[in-house]
């Protein structure tokens, strides 16, 4: 396998990498905070973008990355991309600038499920070395909730003695999950889920224009998931998701098992069948849950999503057993996850407990 045909787990598939990105969008907030401080002479050593997925953390990220190396204007965080350091950072040949990402096993190909303590071993060499041409020396952790525990007590050990003139950008999706002390030692950025004029921009920008406002809405704001859900067909697949609680209690089995026959292909480029089903079968009943406290959401996701979800969630009561068993669904492809079920037989199992809720 090339380098170029390398998975690269910081990379929503069908769409750019977020170095590629021309300008952040949506989250002038953040952005003012960051050229704040650096105007202040406060340019903090450890900078931690928070934020829903998909909402632009790594492409601020690397937007602060190209400002810090390129040297761009004080009250503005764009770069031109002609620059010459712009353009060695978006083809990862900056000797100033280091990632650390989830790596690829050798053996099989595939991306390893968490950063590795010799990534972080990397990376401290990257830092024990002079820079080519002098300057700031910046590294981008995505995502650093996905750290096992050795990288993250070597990656404390990092912030807690850095270098001069160094920067560490930690992209957290779910910052939880990172130990206190890695928190308290960087100044946080806060990211807001993309206002819909904002997604469409993102939409627009990267090519998906059909669909798109069914898209925002699915997506809670994420313009990476949107991406996702257009390059997996995941509008249609919400839409088999509808139809099929169209007549609860009722289920078409036959239809619930192709269902589940989809969650079970077997991963590909596009991502992972199971963990999309999941994720939508999750958005549904986040969305019905919802219905109940606050009317159907507007826009639809689906055709006659609305009237579905009315139907299923019309009070307070129903929104509190939706929401239990969002919850439930969630723990139970955690742990059929964790201990390898079979992706179809547990969508069945889960849509079949699904079809026993009390209406």
């Amino acid at each position: 396998m090339t380098e170029d045909a390398l998975p690269e787990s910081d990379r929503v598939p069908g769409a750019p990498h977020p170095r590629e990105a021309a300008e952040v969008i949506g989250q002038d907030g953040a952005v003012r905070d960051f050229l704040a401080a650096a105007q202040a002479q406060r340019l903090h050593h450890g900078w931690l973008l928070t934020g829903p997925r998909g909402s632009g953390k790594a492409t601020l990220a690397w937007a602060i990355a190209k400002w810090l190396i390129a040297g761009g204007a004080p009250d503005r965080l764009a770069v031109p991309p002609e620059t010459s350091a712009v353009r060695r950072i978006c083809a990862l040949s900056e000797p100033r600038l280091h990632l650390v990402r989830r790596p690829v096993d050798e053996r099989t190909g595939r991306l390893r499920a968490e950063i590795t303590v010799d990534e972080i071993r990397k990376l401290q060499g990257f830092f024990h070395l002079s820079a080519t041409d002098g300057g700031r020396r910046v590294a981008i952790i995505d995502a650093a909730d996905e750290l096992n525990a050795a990288a993250a007590n070597a990656l404390l050990k990092q912030l807690e003695e850095p270098p001069q003139d160094a920067t560490l950008l930690l992209v957290a999706h779910q910052p939880g999950r990172l130990l206190p002390t890695i928190r308290s030692r960087c100044r946080e950025l806060r990211l807001q889920p993309l206002q819909p004029a904002d997604m469409a921009r993102v939409l627009a920008g990267l090519g998906v224009a059909d669909d798109a406002e069914r898209l925002a809405a699915l997506a809670g704001g994420s313009a990476g998931e949107a991406v996702r859900l257009a390059g997996q067909n995941g509008l249609a697949l919400y839409q088999r998701i509808v139809d099929l609680f169209a007549q609860h209690p009722r289920m078409d089995r036959r239809a619930a098992a192709a269902l589940a026959e989809t969650a079970g292909a077997r991963p590909g480029a596009e991502g992972d069948p199971f963990d999309l089903v999941v994720t939508l079968l999750d958005r549904f009943l986040t969305r019905a849950a919802r219905t109940g406290l606050m009317g159907a959401p507007l826009p639809e996701a689906a055709g006659a999503e609305a009237e579905v979800l009315t139907r299923l969630a019309p009070d307070p009561r129903a929104a509190r057993l939706w929401a239990e068993a969002q919850a439930e669904l969630s723990a139970r492809a955690r742990v059929g996850r964790a201990v390898n079920l079979d992706p179809a037989a547990l969508v069945m199992d889960m849509l079949v407990g699904l079809a026993n809720q009390p209406a």
